[in-house]
């Protein structure tokens, strides 16, 4: 039961980090981060702030602050109370009302996406997400 269980890592409110973050499963940003972050699912909450010159995950939900270059293999989603600035590549964007987004967007499809190829891998290997992949591939 513990291995299907997801790994939870949070940067808390009085937490800097400058640097380089690789994290697996659900990564939750609270504090600031200024470098890369290459993950699976990153939260920034409220009040978070993220300064990134490369941003590798599969979801990106937004409801503090992020500013710099995104690649998001399968969703961006800025919460009412989020900020979006910078360059983005992602498959879904999910803007709610009141989010602020001021990026130059490109959305693909997951075949289209050249990067998230590479990093596969590091991304979750579910037998699921394989056969959406094959299938879009096939369209």
């Amino acid at each position: 039961m513990r291995k299907n269980m997801k790994n939870l890592s949070i940067i808390d409110k009085e937490l800097k980090i400058d640097g380089s973050i690789e994290s697996c499963g659900k990564l939750i940003i609270k504090g600031q981060v200024k470098g890369t972050i290459d993950g699976d699912i990153v939260i920034i909450a409220q009040g978070g702030e993220v300064n990134s010159t490369l941003t590798k995950v599969s979801s990106l939900t937004i409801g503090g602050s992020f500013k710099g270059e995104l690649l998001a293999s399968k969703e961006l989603i800025v919460l009412a109370t989020g900020s979006c600035e910078g360059k983005v590549v992602c498959q879904d964007l999910i803007v709610e009302n009141g989010g602020m987004l001021n990026a130059d967007i490109s959305c693909k499809t997951s075949s289209k996406m050249e990067p998230a190829k590479k990093e596969k891998s590091f991304f979750s290997k579910k037998a699921g997400s394989r056969q959406k992949e094959e299938k879009q591939i096939e369209l």
